[in-house]
C-alpha cells in the first residue's frame, strides 16, 4: 500500500467506514450483552445492532481504534505510512505526514498499533531449530549523573532475541548455511536462568532444538526444551549456530537509531514493531491488510 493506492482506495471517510465494516463482518461481531452473533448494520449510526437484544456496537468498539476521536481515515493513513517502509518511522514524522497539529494523539495511536503487532506475534511459537541470545540496546534514563557502567547500566535495556532457523546444505559443495523464518524479541529485567526458562516455555515449542552460547543464563533448560545445543560464541561453530540472532541484533540496533529517547516502559513496543515487520518482510503491500486484521480482530480485549 502506497499513498497513491491509498487515495484511490479510500477517497473519503465513508469509504474507510465501509471497509472496516466489511472486515468486521468477516471477523464476526459478538454482542457484549447476550453473546449473539447476528447483527444488523445501522449506517446512520455507524454501528452494529444485535438482532436479539438490540444492543449496539460501534464501528470502533472492540478494535484498536476504540475510544479514539480520530477519524478512521486517519488511522488507515497512519497504517499506510507505517507499513510502507521496512525502516523505522518516528511519531514526529508521522505527525508531519498526517498534517496533525498535536503530537500526543499521534504518539498514542502509533503505540497502540505497535501493541497489536506484538499481540499478533505472541499467538505463534517458534519451532524446529531456534537460536537464542541476548542484546543490550540503548534507552533513555532519568538519572544521567548516577549511571552504572557495563552490563548493569541504566542506559541499556536487555533484550532476549530468538530466531527460528533451518540448516541448508549444498549437495554439490557440501557447505552448510542457514535460512531464517521468524523472530521474537522480548525486553527482560535480568540475565538470570529463571528468566530464560520462562521465555523458552512461553515462546518456543518444547520439541525444538535450542541453540545458545555457553552463558550461565542457559545453564538449566533441560526441563523446558527437547534438545539444547551450547557452543562458545567466539568459535566458528558458535557463529554458525547463532548466525541469525546476531544479524537480527545488529539490524535492531541500527533500526532504533531512528528514534530518540526510547523509554524503558515503551521499549517493548518498538521491539514488537521491528519483529512484526521482520516476520512479514516478504509480504509487500499485503502488510497493510495484515495490520488491519490485527487492529480490528476481536481478541484485542482478550489480550489485555
Amino acid at each position: 500500500m502506497n499513498i497513491i493506492n491509498f487515495i484511490n482506495r479510500f477517497p473519503d471517510e465513508s469509504s474507510c467506514v465501509e471497509f472496516i465494516r466489511q472486515k468486521r463482518g468477516q471477523a464476526g461481531i459478538v454482542c457484549k450483552r447476550c453473546d449473539c452473533t447476528k447483527h444488523y448494520w445501522l449506517a446512520n449510526k455507524k454501528s452494529f445492532q444485535c438482532s436479539s437484544c438490540s444492543f449496539r456496537t460501534s464501528i470502533k468498539s472492540g478494535t484498536v481504534m476504540e475510544n479514539s476521536n480520530l477519524p478512521i481515515r486517519t488511522w488507515l493513513l497512519a497504517m499506510t505510512f507505517i507499513t510502507a517502509t521496512k525502516k523505522g518511522f518516528s511519531a514526529s514524522e508521522l505527525q508531519r505526514q498526517l498534517g496533525m497539529k498535536r503530537y500526543e494523539p499521534v504518539f498514542r495511536m502509533y503505540h497502540k498499533l505497535r501493541k497489536v503487532m506484538g499481540k499478533r506475534d505472541d499467538i505463534y511459537r517458534l519451532e524446529d531449530m531456534v537460536e537464542y541470545d541476548e542484546a543490550f540496546v540503548g534507552q533513555a534514563t532519568k538519572s544521567p549523573n548516577k549511571l552504572k557502567r557495563g552490563r548493569g547500566s541504566q542506559k541499556r535495556s536487555i533484550v532476549a532475541v530468538m530466531a527460528e532457523s533451518t540448516v541448508l546444505e549444498d549437495l554439490e559443495t557440501g557447505k552448510s548455511d542457514k535460512s531464517c523464518r521468524y523472530f521474537k524479541m522480548k525486553k527482560i529485567k535480568n540475565l538470570e536462568a529463571k528468566t530464560a526458562q520462562n521465555l523458552v516455555r512461553e515462546f518456543i515449542d518444547p520439541n525444538s532444538v535450542l541453540q545458545t552460547d555457553m552463558s550461565t543464563t542457559f545453564s538449566d533448560l533441560s526441563d523446558c526444551i527437547d534438545v539444547h545445543v551450547k557452543e562458545i560464541s567466539g568459535t566458528e561453530k558458535g557463529h554458525f549456530n547463532l548466525k541469525w540472532v546476531h544479524i537480527a541484533i545488529s539490524n535492531l540496533k541500527k533500526h532504533l537509531q531512528t528514534y530518540h529517547m526510547i523509554s524503558e516502559r515503551m521499549m517493548q513496543n518498538y521491539l514488537d514493531e521491528f519483529c512484526y515487520k521482520l516476520n512479514r518482510r516478504y509480504f509487500g503491500q499485503k502488510l497493510f491488510d495484515r495490520l488491519i486484521i490485527a487492529a480490528i480482530y476481536p481478541y484485542w480485549h482478550d489480550c489485555g
